[in-house]
C-alpha cells in the first residue's frame, strides 16, 4: 500500500517533507487535520507495531513525553506498515547536564516497564545466548569467533531485571529536549532487555560505576554489532568487544 495508506487518516492528510530516520523506515513530516505530525512507513508486521503503539500509549498515560500514535477516524493505530505519531518539539542534548536529564528519563522508562512482555519476534541479549535469530539479528551470518565474543559480553547481564529499553538513546537525534521536559523519539528498536543497555551515554551521564559501565558498554557494542551486521559500523562495534 505504501504512502497511499495515509489517506486512511482523512482526505486532507498529506506528506510535507522527509525527515532523518533509521535505515529501516521512510519517515516524513505530515499534516493531519491541519496539525503537523510524523509518519513512519516500514515493513514491520502488525503484531510488532501493536506492541510499540501499546507501549507508547502506556508511557504517555504515565506522564512520559513520547510520540503518541494518532488513530485513523475508525480507530486504527497503523495501516499497511504506516504509523502516524505526534510531533515532538525540541532539540538534541548538548551539555553533560542535558545528558543527565536523559539518563533520568531512561530510568523512569525502565521503572515503569519492569517485566514488560517481549516485542513479538524479538530476542533479548540473554535470549541470544542460545537463540541464533531475532528480528534483525542473525548470528549465523556473523563469524563464529565474533558470536562467541558477543555472547560472552551478553552473559555478563544475566540475572539483571528486564524492562522495555529504548534501544538507541545515545544517538542525540533520538532525543528532543526543551527546558522542562525530555522526549524520547524513534522507538523502532525498542524491545525488552537489561536496562543498562540504554545507559551507555556520553560522559557516563547515567553515573554507572566502573564495573557496571564496562558490562553495559561491552553488551551494547555486541548488540550493535549483531543487529547491524555486516556494515562498517557493525564491524567497528565488534572490534570494541573484547576477545575471549
Amino acid at each position: 500500500m505504501g504512502w497511499e495508506a495515509l489517506r486512511q487518516w482523512g482526505g486532507n492528510a498529506n506528506r510535507i517533507a522527509p525527515l532523518t530516520g533509521g535505515v529501516a523506515n521512510d519517515v516524513w513530516s505530515v499534516r493531519i487535520d491541519g496539525q503537523i505530525a510524523v509518519g513512519r512507513l516500514g515493513s514491520r508486521p502488525d503484531a510488532d507495531l501493536a506492541w510499540e503503539a501499546s507501549l507508547l500509549q502506556y508511557l504517555d498515560r504515565e506522564g512520559m513525553t513520547v510520540p503518541v500514535p494518532i488513530p485513523t477516524p475508525d480507530g486504527r493505530l497503523f495501516v499497511g506498515g504506516l504509523m502516524v505519531m505526534t510531533y515532538m518539539e525540541g532539540g538534541p542534548p548538548q551539555t553533560p547536564s542535558d545528558w543527565r536529564r536523559v539518563a533520568d528519563t531512561l530510568r523512569e522508562l525502565h521503572r515503569l516497564t519492569k517485566d514488560w512482555p517481549q516485542r513479538p519476534g524479538w530476542k533479548s541479549s540473554s535470549d541470544l545466548l542460545h537463540a541464533e535469530t531475532g528480528t534483525r539479528i542473525d548470528l549465523t551470518a556473523m563469524p563464529p569467533e565474533g558470536v562467541a565474543r558477543c555472547r560472552a559480553a551478553w552473559a555478563r547481564l544475566l540475572g539483571h531485571q528486564t524492562c522495555a529499553v529504548h534501544g538507541n538513546p545515545a544517538n542525540p537525534g533520538n532525543i528532543r529536549m526543551t527546558a522542562d521536559r525530555v522526549a524520547l523519539i524513534d522507538w523502532d528498536e525498542a524491545h525488552v532487555d537489561g536496562p543498562d543497555l540504554d545507559l551507555v551515554l556520553p560522559n557516563n551521564a547515567a553515573d554507572l560505576d566502573h564495573g557496571a559501565y564496562d558490562i553495559a558498554a561491552q553488551a551494547s557494542a555486541a548488540w550493535d554489532a549483531a543487529v547491524c551486521w555486516n556494515d562498517d559500523y557493525s564491524i567497528k562495534r565488534l572490534a570494541e568487544v573484547r576477545a575471549l
